[in-house]
Formats: C-alpha cells, sequence, structure tokens
C-alpha cells in the first residue's frame, strides 16, 4: 500500500514537470523595443521662409534710410527734414508705431508726388517722325526760318519717371527766413548748441512762460512720442527748415495748424527733462544747426 502512494505521488510530480516544460517550450522571447527618439532628434527642425524686410532693394539708395534700432517715425522725419505722415504715406505705412529695423524708407518725396510727370525737352530732326503716344509735336511752320534763328524744340512729352535724387544744399540766402527767439527776452540761453551733444539751445525759464513760435510755419508734430524731447512741436517752416520746441508743459497747438511768428504755441514745463527749459533746434534740411547764427541780437 505504501508502495502504491509513493508510486503515485511519483506519477504526479512527473505529470507536472511535463506541463511546466510544456508551458516555458511554449512561451515567446518578448519582442525587441526600437528607441527613435535619437533619430527624430537628429532630424533637422522644418525652416519657415524668411519675410523679406520691407524697401530693401532701395538699401543704400540716395533718398532713402534704413531703419536702425531705436529708431521711430518722429526722429526719422525730423532727421530728414520731413513730415512723418508724408513719410508714412510715401512708404505706404498704415501704423506709424509698426517700423522695422533694417527696413529702408523713402525720406524724400517721389517723383511726380504731386501728380506731375517728369518730361524732357528733345530736339526734333526735320524729317523725323514724331514717335505715336508723344506729347504733340509742334506745329509745321508755314514759311522757312531764316538761317540765323535756333533751331527749333519740341514741346516736352512725358517719359518714365527718373530715379530720385538727393537733396542738394541750399545756397545760403535762398529761402532764409526772419527767425525770431522762442522765448521773451528775459529768458537765458543755459546750454549752448553742440553737434554731437545738443542739437539744439536750452533756454531757461520758470513754468508756464510762453513758447513762441520761431518763424512762420505749419505744425507737423504735436506730441510726446519721441524719447528725450517730452511734450513737442515741430513745425515746417518751408522745403529747407524745420524747428523743434521740447520740454513743454502744455501744447496749444495741433499738428496741421498753420501758426504765425510769435504766436503763442506751448508752455514752457520740464517734461523728460532735469528742469524746467525750452530745448529750441533749428532743422537745415533735416540738419541740426546753431540757431544763436540765425536768431537776432537781444
Amino acid at each position: 500500500m505504501l508502495e502504491l502512494r509513493n508510486k503515485g505521488w511519483m506519477w504526479a510530480v512527473a505529470l507536472v514537470t511535463v506541463v511546466l516544460a510544456g508551458c516555458a517550450s511554449g512561451s515567446r522571447a518578448p519582442a525587441p523595443v526600437e528607441d527613435r527618439s535619437a533619430a527624430r532628434a537628429q532630424q533637422p527642425a522644418p525652416v519657415e521662409p524668411i519675410k523679406p524686410v520691407p524697401g530693401q532693394e532701395n538699401a543704400g539708395k540716395p533718398g532713402y534710410y534704413s531703419v536702425r534700432p531705436g529708431d521711430t517715425l518722429i526722429r526719422i522725419s525730423l532727421d530728414s527734414g520731413q513730415n512723418w505722415r508724408d513719410i508714412a504715406r510715401w512708404n505706404n505705412i498704415d501704423n506709424p508705431n509698426l517700423i522695422e529695423v533694417g527696413q529702408v524708407l523713402r525720406v524724400i518725396p517721389p517723383v511726380g508726388a504731386a501728380g506731375t510727370e517728369v518730361a524732357v525737352a528733345r530736339p526734333v530732326v526735320p524729317g523725323t517722325a514724331v514717335p505715336s503716344g508723344s506729347a504733340s509735336a509742334p506745329a509745321p511752320a508755314t514759311a522757312p526760318a531764316p538761317a540765323s534763328t535756333v533751331p527749333r524744340i519740341s514741346t516736352p512729352g512725358p517719359i518714365a519717371s527718373l530715379p530720385p535724387v538727393a537733396p542738394t544744399p541750399v545756397p545760403a540766402g535762398e529761402e532764409e527766413l526772419p527767425w525770431g527767439w522762442p522765448t521773451s527776452s528775459s529768458a537765458t540761453v543755459v546750454a549752448g548748441f553742440d553737434e554731437q551733444r545738443n542739437k539744439g539751445l536750452d533756454i531757461s525759464g520758470k513754468p508756464g512762460d510762453p513758447v513762441l513760435a520761431s518763424a512762420d510755419g505749419r505744425v507737423v508734430y504735436a506730441g510726446a512720442g519721441l524719447r528725450g524731447y517730452g511734450n513737442l512741436i515741430i513745425l515746417k517752416h518751408n522745403n529747407t527748415y524745420l524747428s523743434a520746441y521740447a520740454h513743454n508743459q502744455t501744447l496749444l497747438v495741433k499738428e496741421d495748424q498753420t501758426v504765425r511768428k510769435g504766436q503763442k504755441i506751448a508752455e514752457m514745463g520740464s517734461s523728460d527733462a532735469d528742469r524746467v527749459k525750452l530745448h529750441f533746434e533749428i532743422r537745415r534740411q533735416g540738419k541740426p544747426v546753431d540757431p544763436a547764427r540765425y536768431l537776432p541780437p537781444r
């Protein structure tokens, strides 16, 4: 009886061993895992196309300006002697606060800006036909011209617009103005002109003292959008001269308003300054000049 039990136990152990061996032989090794993260990291990121900066084709040409860091349209207009609104219009700028570093702006009027066409007179060679589409040719003479007369010149005809040219220096005495002091006679000049450090005159005063237009002109800017100038007024007097009045406490004129020499345009203050004063500039074709050379003696 004991022997039968031992044999039964042995058969049970053998059966379990066979079953476990079968399970072990039927199990599969796990599938290999492929790591693709390194391959993805080596792939270059998609490159977005670079948007060209407006006006790059005009870089370096006369009459154009490349925007630098810190520039504003107001500063560019002051340095070029133009109305900032004109510069915005010439360059199709809708928002004057959005200009890019490297953007190239036209800073002189386009040729034919007033709607006129540039024309060049060409001599008429006898027997030569007038090209179609050109301006009307001169009426034929009813009698031969005397031998001593100069050959007739054709009426100018429209041709393609010529490229802009840089403004030429204005000869002394041309478009000069009868300048006047922008403050009362009791005001004192506390800082003179220095082309590098002070682009005008600093004139002392008290808060609320009148600031006067130094010559007849038109307001092309009135606001506080130019750092370092505070509440600023810029007058355009002609195609040559601008004048600037900075650090005011109150502005009394608006853009596009016409003013007369001696008219009160602001009240003196200390906006964006360390003391009450008027900073006064005269710009000749956008370049600062010493106002003391233009103002009458006191």
